[in-house]
């Protein structure tokens, strides 16, 4: 498909955009800013955006993994709210830290084996589209969420990775829109990357 192609197609699902997809790409971007910021609200709006990105995800996509790792949102965000209140040593707010290099081994390996089993499953016992992809997506952004919730810093760089492929996931889907989104995401990671790290320093040398 060419460029001009691409545009009228993004033009086309703009105009026949549903509010709930509105919804989830307004709350996904108000919680990537929020998060960026360390503002506990952006578990709030994780909540609202997932909650609708389930459905879209569901019902126009027939992503039925991602749609269902939606669902598992909602209700981790719940802990991520509460972790970022008083999840840290003296019941307050949780700093940023950073894990080792053999953890970030050890979890590679073990997500990229549970993506083997995930993407097997739905693809012999569903009609989901691109299994593997969505599996390693599911797999991953579980992975990666968990790091949020305990603010470490390398989370932004899992997303990163994890964002660069939905591109090419929703992308072959149509979804050239979801595909900007992603875009928008990947920039917003970078973002936060850099103020996360901005912030971990400067605690490490107040000490």
């Amino acid at each position: 498909m060419d460029t001009l192609s691409i545009g009228q197609a993004v033009a086309g699902q703009i105009a026949n955009t549903g509010w709930p997809e509105w919804v989830a790409i307004g709350g996904a971007i108000l919680y990537l800013v929020l998060a960026a910021r360390e503002s506990p609200w952006c578990w709030f709006w994780g909540i609202i955006s997932c909650a609708f990105w389930a459905y879209v995800a569901y019902a126009e996509y027939a992503l039925f993994v991602d749609a269902l790792l939606q669902v598992f949102y909602v209700l981790i965000s719940f802990w991520g709210l509460y972790a970022w209140l008083y999840g840290g040593q003296a019941h307050d707010a949780l700093p940023i830290s950073v894990l080792p290099l053999r953890s970030h081994v050890g979890i590679i390996l073990a997500g990229l084996l549970l993506t083997l089993v995930v993407g097997y499953f739905f693809d012999q016992y569903t009609p989901a589209a691109a299994t593997y992809p969505d599996a390693f997506t599911t797999v991953f952004s579980v992975i990666a969420t968990f790091m949020v919730i305990y603010k470490k810093l390398e989370n932004w760089l899992y997303w990163l990775v994890i964002d660069t492929v939905y591109l090419f996931l929703y992308g072959s889907r149509g979804g050239y829109l979801f595909v900007l989104l992603f875009v928008v995401y990947l920039v917003l990671a970078v973002v936060g990357y850099l103020r996360w790290r901005r912030e971990f320093e400067r605690n490490l040398n107040s000490i």
